[in-house]
C-alpha cells in the first residue's frame, strides 16, 4: 500500500525515473528486482569475508549500494511503472530481511565476532517486525530511526570507508567492530521508538473514540 511506503527523496530524481522507465520497457518485474537485492547483499558479504582489507571493503560497499538501488527500483517499477502484483508485498519485505541479515551477520563473521553480527541482524529484523506489527493494527507504518534500513546501510558503508583507511594505515579493523555495535544499539533504540510511536497512536485513537 502506498501509504505504507518508505519515503525516499531519490524517487523524484530524473535519473531514477529514466532507469525505471528502462526497466519497465525491458519487462523486468519489481519482484525480480527485489530478489536481485539478495544476490548483491550476498556478493558484498562474501567479498568482505574473503578480504576485510581494502578490496573486500570496496566490493562490499558496491554490493550495499546495488542492494539499495534494488530497494529503490522495485517500488518505482511497481508503483510508478504500474507493475504491482498480488504477491508484491511479500517480495517487498522478505528479500529485505534476508539482505540485511546477510550483510550484517556477514560483517560479524568477517571480523571474527559472529555472535555480535547475529545479534545486530536480529535487532535489525525486529525493527521491521515492530513497523509491520503497527501496520497490522491498522496504524500507519513508522519508518522512523535512529537506525532504520537506510541508516543501517549508511552506517555500514561509512564504517567500510573508514576501514579502508584503517587497513592502509594500521592493518586492523576496529572500526568495523564499532560499526556493528552502532547498528545493534541503534536498532534496539529504533525498536523502542517505534513501539512508543505505536503506543501513542493507539492512545490517541482511544481518546478519539471516547
Amino acid at each position: 500500500m502506498e501509504e505504507n511506503r518508505r519515503p525516499i527523496k531519490t524517487r523524484s530524481a530524473g535519473w531514477a525515473k529514466r532507469i525505471t522507465d528502462h526497466l519497465v520497457t525491458r519487462n523486468i518485474s519489481p519482484n525480480q528486482i527485489s530478489v536481485a537485492s539478495i544476490g548483491f547483499a550476498l556478493f558484498g558479504a562474501v567479498a568482505l569475508n574473503v578480504s576485510t582489507g581494502v578490496v573486500g571493503s570496496l566490493l562490499c560497499i558496491l554490493g550495499i549500494q546495488l542492494r539499495l538501488l534494488c530497494n529503490l527500483f522495485d517500488g518505482m517499477v511497481a508503483i510508478e511503472g504500474g507493475k504491482k502484483s498480488d504477491v508484491g508485498m511479500l517480495y517487498n519485505e522478505f528479500p529485505d530481511r534476508i539482505a540485511d541479515s546477510l550483510l550484517i551477520a556477514g560483517l560479524g563473521y568477517a571480523i571474527g565476532q559472529p555472535e555480535l553480527g547475529w545479534c545486530a541482524a536480529l535487532l535489525a529484523a525486529l525493527t521491521a517486525y515492530v513497523r509491520v506489527f503497527g501496520g497490522s493494527l491498522g496504524l500507519a507504518q513508522s519508518f522512523r530511526g535512529p537506525m532504520a534500513k537506510q541508516h543501517r546501510m549508511a552506517v555500514m558503508t561509512g564504517g567500510l570507508v573508514l576501514n579502508v583507511l584503517e587497513s592502509l594505515t594500521l592493518g586492523s579493523f576496529y572500526v568495523l567492530s564499532l560499526t556493528l555495535w552502532a547498528i545493534a544499539v541503534g536498532s534496539a533504540l529504533t525498536c523502542v521508538t517505534r513501539t512508543q510511536g505505536i503506543a501513542g497512536q493507539l492512545k490517541g485513537a482511544t481518546h478519539v473514540d471516547q
